[in-house]
């Protein structure tokens, strides 16, 4: 007996031990107090999305299944790299929940999930197909708008854009984009130098005549109305266009119209640039002319960042390398475009160009727009380590819980369980005397299990968490009741202490397995099933259930051998 008891001592101590250290602070490598216990969404604040894949402009052969895993992959990826420390990412249907807690900067956060991170790098074209085609897509835009709509703005006299510059031969050159090899490939011109070369004539002879078309000549006639031609000034390069920013979403608009999309060229893609480009007074928005085949794609891609910052002129740059397959395609797509300028597209958005000066290989850099901090190159060497999303994400549900909040349910929560475990307390000793101190020693001993293997298992300790943790006290207090009273019939029918304690066990343990299978069963199912805040409360008594049963059969037990051993065989017991 002497043995028994022995062993199991020292199982029930090196639980204790080892649940004991599982819950002291570590810290990480940069030396941060990391606490034993994850603090969920709703106790330490932070932000909950729900996204849904936007199918509306997919293929209608297109798989929605792969797509949402891939989009939930992608996603997971992103906010691993971003740094949350226990995030939940889950799918629930089409949907993709997204819990961050403890996030310091939602708004960031919530960028980096949206962001499709779809990146082409495409040869940004002379625009001479583009203004052939202008004068169709003017008329395309009178029949689709009518021409009473479009008289204010067709007939708008504006300001050349090109004499308020000074010229395209004195233009400053205002987003470069540094693409240089290890091979010394080169690139021009850099922040400050002249462009590169002015327009030619034949471009300037048509955007100028659409100008003059645009511009309200006596005699005009509904049908000669130049909308388009009107809004559009010469930019910077040849390919450029610009736009003043007020006008962009009228622009926007008539460029969506399903009657100008239809007389655009197929070999061009008309893409919008990310900076505003000051000049007179007034802010511009460049529209680049593409080649609608770019030289490669994102998917191409083998690895990005980190982020860093140009030793010449300051600019933040992202590194990337490509794919061998990615690498043969862009060195065959720059040889034929010495010289051309090469458009770097990000999300349909022209994030910088730069000249090819030479043939470029497997490793570059992007060189983000002027003004753009080193914080948004990070982002985007993220996004682009992490690999686009399949299709874009739209966030049909958003929430934000504030530490206050996390404060005031900790505290409560806190108190809630210390008034329940001293009301435990007092009861059991009161009501069972002797018999109900083991039960106590045995629920501190529920506790220090309970608690160290949450922080064992890395679980999220949630507000419903804490819940399930009350709850499963009480069902540990409520197996030594059955226990207790067991014992309590045993020794009303005259047996003898040690064997009313052994057939008071044996009579209560089908009880107790019922009643704590049954609850297992159900956390198990919630957990399953559940999400966010109910797979907290699932985790929470699923543990405390285990906890639980263990300490009232075998903490319990052997306190009692332990109790039974220094006392005569024919005293009574305490209970």
């Amino acid at each position: 007996m002497f043995s028994t008891v022995r062993w199991r001592v020292i199982w029930i101590t090196l639980l204790v031990l080892l649940c004991g250290w599982a819950l002291v602070p570590k810290e990480d490598a940069d030396g941060n107090r990391i606490p034993p216990l994850q603090l969920g969404l709703d106790l330490q604040g932070g932000m909950h999305l729900a996204v849904e894949v936007d199918d509306s402009q997919a293929p209608p052969d297109a798989d929605l299944e792969d797509a949402v895993e891939r989009t939930l992959t992608t996603i997971r990826n992103r906010i691993d790299q971003f740094g949350v420390r226990e995030p939940n990412i889950q799918r629930a249907g089409d949907r993709i929940i997204v819990e961050l807690a403890g996030v310091q900067d939602p708004e960031r956060a919530k960028e980096i999930v949206n962001r499709t991170a779809f990146m082409e790098f495409k040869v940004v074209t002379d625009g001479t197909s583009f203004l052939n085609a202008l004068e169709r897509i003017d008329r395309a835009i009178v029949n689709a708008v009518g021409a009473d709509q479009l008289r204010p703005t067709a007939l708008e006299t504006q300001v050349d854009l090109g004499e308020v510059l000074g010229g395209r031969d004195t233009a400053p050159q205002a987003v470069p984009a540094d693409t240089t090899l290890p091979d010394s490939a080169a690139v021009d011109p850099p922040p400050g130098a002249p462009a590169a070369a002015p327009d030619p004539p034949a471009a300037q002879d048509s955007a100028a005549a659409g100008r003059d078309s645009a511009a309200g000549a006596p005699g005009q006639q509904d049908g000669e109305l130049r909308p388009l031609s009107a809004l559009l000034r010469p930019g910077r390069i040849e390919g450029e266009f610009l736009v003043a920013t007020q006008d962009r979403p009228t622009v926007e608009s008539w460029l969506a119209l399903p009657e100008v999309t239809a007389v655009i060229p197929n070999d061009i893609t008309l893409h919008w640039g990310v900076e505003d480009v000051p000049a007179g007074g007034s802010t511009f928005v460049p529209l680049y002319v593409l080649d609608a085949e770019p030289l490669i794609t994102g998917e191409e891609l083998q690895d990005a960042g980190p982020a860093n910052r140009d030793p010449t002129f300051n600019q933040p740059i992202v590194p990337f390398e490509t794919t061998r397959r990615g690498a043969r395609l862009f060195e065959r797509g720059t040889a034929r475009h010495v010289g051309d300028n090469m458009a770097i597209v990000l999300d349909n958005r022209v994030q910088s160009y730069a000249v090819i000066r030479g043939i470029l290989s497997r490793n570059a850099q992007i060189e983000l727009a002027p003004g753009a901090s080193f914080q948004e190159a990070q982002d985007l060497a993220l996004v682009l380590r992490a690999g686009a999303l399949p299709m874009p994400i739209r966030i049909v549900e958003e929430r934000t819980v504030g530490a206050s909040l996390g404060e005031d349910s900790i505290r409560q929560g806190r108190m809630a369980f210390l008034i329940g475990i001293v009301a435990v307390v007092l009861l059991m000793i009161g009501y069972y005397r002797f018999a109900g101190v083991l039960a106590v020693g045995a629920l501190v001993v529920y506790v220090i299990l309970l608690l160290g293997g949450l922080a064992g298992l890395q679980a999220t300790l949630t507000l419903p968490g804490i819940a399930g943790l009350i709850l499963s006290v009480g069902m540990a207090v409520d197996a030594n009741v059955l226990i207790f009273e067991r014992i309590r019939e045993e020794l009303d029918a005259g047996k003898t202490p040690r064997t009313a304690v052994d057939a008071g066990f044996a009579n209560a343990l089908s009880a107790i397995v019922d009643a704590n299978l049954t609850t297992l069963i159900t956390g198990i199912i919630l957990f399953q099933f559940g999400t966010g805040p109910v797979r907290g409360f699932a985790v929470t008594l699923c543990i405390g259930i285990l906890a639980s049963f263990f300490a009232a059969l075998y903490v319990t037990r052997t306190f009692f051998m332990i109790y039974l051993n220094r006392r005569a065989s024919s005293e009574s017991v305490s209970i």
